[in-house]
């Protein structure tokens, strides 16, 4: 067996049991998937730019042209010192970003727009899915798109998510969870990078994700 295939065994072994009901994304006929990642200021770098790599190795399938779409939104196109002192200016503002397919959520800090604007992306029709990674959880708690359904957050933090959020039903051992068709939450760090695997194989299946994974030199956690 190759090694590629060895890794997609792995990868497609250890998601399944990771999250997932059977889900399948369904790319747009055309173009790429439109991913947006919420910033605010003191947001946690590696919540990320670890989808952000896992998401921009991932061409077409049979094609060297990118299959994801990747920008930035906030409440104001102004620059952002994220952790470590990392600055970014956001691409777009909750007003005028695109519609987008995914929406990823790390760690941050506070936001007066934020809530509202994942409220409206979660409910239209267009919206493939709402992702968290780390504390990101407790601002799609915050937006109540988490109420009755499985979630996780990082470690530190499960006393504090239960009781801020009764009605979240927490998943304490998982790398990340899938809560509902169109929900997913990591534990953090590191975790998004395999949530974000995840996510690509639900659009196109293990061998795309393992194809993403080798390029990375990455191996899924335990």
């Amino acid at each position: 067996m190759s090694r590629l295939a060895c890794l997609a065994l792995l990868l497609l072994s250890h998601l399944a049991s990771a999250a997932g009901d059977g889900t399948r994304l369904v790319p747009p006929a055309s173009g790429p998937i439109n991913v947006a990642f919420v910033i605010t200021e003191g947001a946690n770098v590696i919540d990320l730019t670890g989808p952000w790599e896992v998401f921009q190795d991932t061409p077409l399938p049979d094609s060297e042209t990118p299959a994801f779409r990747l920008y930035t939104v906030s409440d104001a196109r102004r620059p952002l010192k994220l952790t470590g002192g990392l600055t970014v200016v956001p691409d777009y503002t909750f007003e005028d970003a695109p519609v987008p397919a995914l929406v990823l959520v790390g760690a941050q800090g506070a936001s007066p727009g934020r809530a509202a604007w994942l409220r409206k992306v979660a409910a239209d029709p267009s919206n493939h899915a709402v992702v968290s990674v780390c504390t990101g959880a407790f601002r799609l708690a915050e937006a109540g798109l988490l109420d009755g359904l499985r979630a996780t957050t990082h470690h530190d933090f499960f006393d504090t998510f239960e009781k801020r959020f009764p009605r979240v039903k927490l998943d304490r051992g998982a790398r990340f969870v899938q809560g509902a068709p169109n929900v997913f939450s990591a534990g953090g760090l590191t975790s998004g990078v395999d949530l974000a695997l995840h996510l690509v194989g639900l659009y196109f299946g293990p061998r795309a994700a393992a194809n993403t994974a080798r390029y990375m030199e990455y191996r899924p956690g335990k």
